[in-house]
């Protein structure tokens, strides 16, 4: 650990976030890199006196911030961690960054089946980092859950996640396209989730930088209208339901009314709409027959 002033450090820091960047993303370098939490931060300025302990010096941190800055390297793949909903996970540029609005998903499933005491089976179809599953097998450790995700090495991470979150083994992981690891759960799942690539093509050459340049194409090209893997994951769905078996799954802003139709034309029955905290139709869920 390296010990400078605090009045050094609160200086250092003024001039980084008059670069440019938001203070979470900034506040993610400090946590993940120099070791300073946001308790640490709140309480610096109120008691600017006195020496800071930091795992890094300021120069290594000040050359990080700038590659997020001056590059658009998102600030987690730079630190390996991203915070989503209580969890702390690691990420590389194999798997998506988790989004805040994501999150929403995990309290639709508790809208859903409140706090049901029994035992039932979950999948969530594409698990990047794993965080949906994760929170879900913490949230509801009498259930069974099964992750599974095209990438062995997106695979990797999010078990490496799941280790590092618990000490609970009621959540499984498998390698394989879509419903293809589920062959010997047909007619068995209680709830199928998914945040598949949904973004249009169209759409897709117009994003950001720092998704555009360093996010894995393969976990957000939908197709030319976005809805090529939901079309496959809805069209099988119910082979894998049981029978009042709810799907829950994320698509873009704009798809809503085209992913309600594909459910309700695969015979789901109370199919709604749910709108993320901006107000858009982020999710679309429906339960089989």
């Amino acid at each position: 650990m390296l010990s400078i002033s605090v009045k050094e450090f609160l200086i250092w820091k003024k001039k980084q976030l008059s670069k440019g960047g938001d203070l979470q993303s900034f506040a993610v370098l400090l946590d993940c890199i120099g070791g300073i939490s946001g308790y640490d931060l709140n309480f610096l300025s109120i008691n600017p006196e006195g020496n800071l302990h930091i795992k890094k010096n300021l120069d290594y941190l000040e050359s990080i911030w700038e590659d997020h800055i001056f590059n658009y390297s998102p600030i987690q793949y730079l630190c390996g961690i991203a915070f989503w909903r209580d969890l702390k996970l690691k990420v590389t540029n194999k798997v998506l960054i988790p989004r805040p609005e994501t999150e929403l998903i995990v309290d639709i499933v508790f809208k859903i089946f409140g706090k049901k005491s029994e035992k039932l089976l979950f999948a969530e179809l594409g698990t990047g980092s794993g965080a949906i599953s994760i929170a879900l097998a913490l949230a509801y450790p009498w259930w069974d859950g099964i992750a599974t995700d095209i990438d062995q090495e997106a695979l990797q991470i999010a078990i490496t996640n799941y280790i590092n979150s618990c000490k609970q083994s009621n959540l499984k992981f498998y390698c394989g396209d879509w419903w293809t690891p589920f062959e010997s759960f047909k007619g068995k799942l209680d709830l199928a989730i998914s945040n598949p690539p949904y973004i249009p093509k169209d759409t897709y050459e117009q994003l950001p930088k720092q998704v555009k340049n360093f996010e894995p194409k393969i976990a957000l090209l939908g197709g030319e209208d976005g809805l090529n893997h939901i079309r496959e994951i809805i069209q099988k769905a119910p082979l894998f339901l049981k029978e009042k078996g709810w799907i829950i799954l994320e698509n873009h802003f704009d798809q809503g009314e085209k992913v309600k139709q594909l459910l309700i034309e695969n015979k789901f029955k109370s199919v709604k709409i749910v709108n993320d905290l901006s107000g858009f139709g982020r999710f679309t869920i429906g339960r089989y027959k």
